[in-house]
């Protein structure tokens, strides 16, 4: 006799809320007993869940992306069920799960035996060009930033058959060229200049310094140049053919190019057409250009601002978010006055609000005016200046004359711009395009990655959905968990953060326990003249796992990674605390704080009885 019978998540440890990253049935077929339904990602390494019986999968009641844990129904089996099959079959799939402390597998350890299945194809646009093709390929990667040239090279690297199109002369996108390394350029050198003001009270001074704009401006491209000058090689060494234009979609599987040449994005007049397999879409954002801004070469983005024309007197910066305020920090260093406007009531969304606190303090000295809950309303190009008018709480009562506007209002997605519609890709209101855990969109043999996606448009998050794209389209199980995505501010000081905040957990209601380490009572902090700074690890109160954590003060952005591993690895402060750091340095702080967690710290006065 036949019966439906449900499949359950089996024992997978002490594990909870793990991602499905992959249906490895679909709805209708066959399976043996023990023959894998799906695969879990636990602690990274992946987890086939089998079937407890024979018989014919009638549904799957839970999807990719979908978070489940033990006990979780799965699916349901129509199969011939006898007494006492449940249990071993139980046992089976108990088995066939890892240990709590089991070391994740490399990739092909963890690829199913069974050939990842083709998902049901999602309603998209027919094949419609008939035109002449010039280059066929089985990868097609459409945008070379930090995601579109890691989704070409996994794929090189994969086995397929790849072309990146591009539309700069460098790979490298926004962030090598004209973001994220230029603006580290700077602001190592702003940072060495901000720090010789310091020296004279260690009895060291120098004379005032003389910026040589020109030099400064060669020494960013230089630093540009060699990143770029490495990825056109790591390209032609895994044989990644690169077309340079503007790219379109034509339908589900053709490209139009309108190719482009010099430094920018001049396009020629010719067009290429490409027949693709498969597609990465790795298209990022532009810069929000605020519409009542007159246009005017003193008014810039951040591009524009990481150029150095000209040092201005005096610079208005439209925004407090992170990108704005690295960049007042390197005009405010080179000798301009910089004034901020910000419609919200803080700076700097996103951080600790104790972090961006000593931030404001050790940063009060830049700024002329801070105007919170305060908006530009009018900007009026005059022979003099740039005179601007704002409305609001702190808003002046005249205009106000600035050299220099930098508005940084935020960036939005180019999804609008590549004809995503004709190859039947979904794309939302504000131009994002949605995807599942595996990256793909609507469309199964198209994925999309970073900043197209959603936010956080950072870098790194990018580089971590383009491996999973890459490998997805290749046939490996994988799948992406935004949970855990570090942030830094690279200002000075460096403000990092990561996982959930104190304010984060209020909104939630979740409860949770704190621990502050203040580098007042680190030696490596106080002899660097950095004892303002603190680390701040933030636990799960149940189960006292680590959840969040956030550090001011120099080289925060390079401790910030070891709180997102022990998040990822489920710490706890034991486990942070007895892990031997290194003395005297700023990354012990993690361990000092984590040792206040569970009040062994020996090194700040003894703590309150609780």
């Amino acid at each position: 006799m036949s019966q439906i019978i449900e499949v359950k998540v089996p024992d997978i440890g002490d594990f909870h809320d793990v991602p499905v990253i992959e249906l490895l049935v679909e709805p209708g077929a066959t399976v043996q007993a023990e023959d894998p339904l799906l695969t879990l990602e636990s602690d990274k390494a992946t987890i086939d869940v089998p079937s407890p019986v024979g018989g014919v999968l009638k549904e799957f009641t839970v999807k990719v992306g979908d978070k489940i844990s033990e006990g979780s129904l799965i699916a349901r089996i129509e199969g011939a069920a006898t007494a006492g099959a449940a249990a071993p079959a139980e046992k089976a799939a108990s088995a066939a799960a890892p240990a709590p402390q089991a070391t994740a597998p490399t990739a092909p350890a963890s690829a199913p035996t069974a050939s990842p299945p083709t998902p049901a194809p999602a309603p998209i646009a027919a094949d419609v060009y008939t035109g002449a093709v010039d280059i066929e390929c089985e990868m097609l990667v459409l945008g070379a930033g930090p995601g579109g040239y890691s989704a070409a090279f996994r794929s090189a690297d994969l086995g397929m058959k790849t072309v990146l199109v591009e539309r700069y002369a460098t790979l490298g996108g926004v962030c090598l060229n004209v973001g994220c390394i230029p603006s580290k350029a700077l602001l190592h050198v702003t940072s060495l200049l901000d720090e010789t003001t310091h020296l004279a009270d260690c009895g060291v001074s120098f004379a005032a310094p003389k910026v040589d704009i020109d030099r400064l401006r060669a020494h960013k491209a230089g630093v540009v140049a060699k990143l770029t000058g490495g990825l056109a090689g790591m390209a032609k060494a895994r044989k990644v053919s690169i077309v340079r234009g503007v790219g379109s979609f034509l339908d589900a599987h053709h490209l139009e190019v309108a190719l482009t040449s010099g430094e920018g994005q001049t396009q020629t007049g010719e067009k290429k057409h490409i027949r693709f397999q498969k597609c990465i879409i790795a298209a990022g954002s532009t810069p929000v250009h605020l519409p009542f801004l007159p246009n005017d070469p003193r008014i810039v983005d951040s591009t524009g601002a990481l150029e150095l024309r000209a040092l201005p007197k005096k610079m208005l910066v439209i925004g407090g978010g992170i990108i704005g305020l690295e960049m007042a920090t390197v005009y405010s260093t080179l000798g301009a006055k910089i004034d901020v406007v910000e419609m919200l009531d803080v700076l700097m969304q996103g951080p600790d609000r104790d972090a961006v606190k000593v931030w404001e303090k050790r940063n009060a000295h830049r700024f002329e005016r801070i105007m919170l809950k305060t908006k530009t309303v009018a900007v009026e190009a005059k022979d003099d200046g740039l005179w601007v008018k704002f409305e609001g709480e702190q808003a002046p009562t005249e205009a106000v004359r600035y050299d220099m506007i930098l508005q940084s209002a935020g960036r939005t997605p180019n999804g609008k711009k590549i004809a995503a519609e004709k190859a039947g890709i979904t794309i939302n209101e504000r131009g994002f395009i949605p995807v599942d855990a595996q990256m793909r969109t609507n469309v199964p043999h198209i994925f999309a990655i970073g900043d197209v996606v959603g936010n956080p448009m950072l870098a790194h998050k990018a580089v971590h959905e383009a491996h999973v794209a890459a490998e997805v389209a290749s046939g490996r199980p994988s799948g992406f968990d935004a949970s855990v995505i570090p942030g830094v501010a690279y200002t000075h000081p460096e403000v990092a953060w990561v996982g959930l905040t104190q304010d984060q957990a209020k909104r939630d209601g979740r409860k949770i326990d704190t621990a502050v380490f203040p580098w007042a009572a680190s030696g490596r902090a106080i002899a660097n003249g950095a004892d303002y700074g603190f680390t701040k690890l933030v636990f799960d109160a149940d189960n006292h796992r680590i959840v969040g954590g956030c550090i001011v003060g120099p080289s925060a952005g390079d401790m910030i990674g070891e709180i997102a591993l022990a998040i990822e690895m489920g710490c706890d402060a034991i486990d942070i605390g007895q892990t031997i750091h290194p003395h005297p340095t700023l990354g012990e702080t993690l361990g000092m704080a984590a040792e206040v967690a569970h009040g062994s710290c020996t090194d700040l006065p003894p703590a309150k009885k609780k």
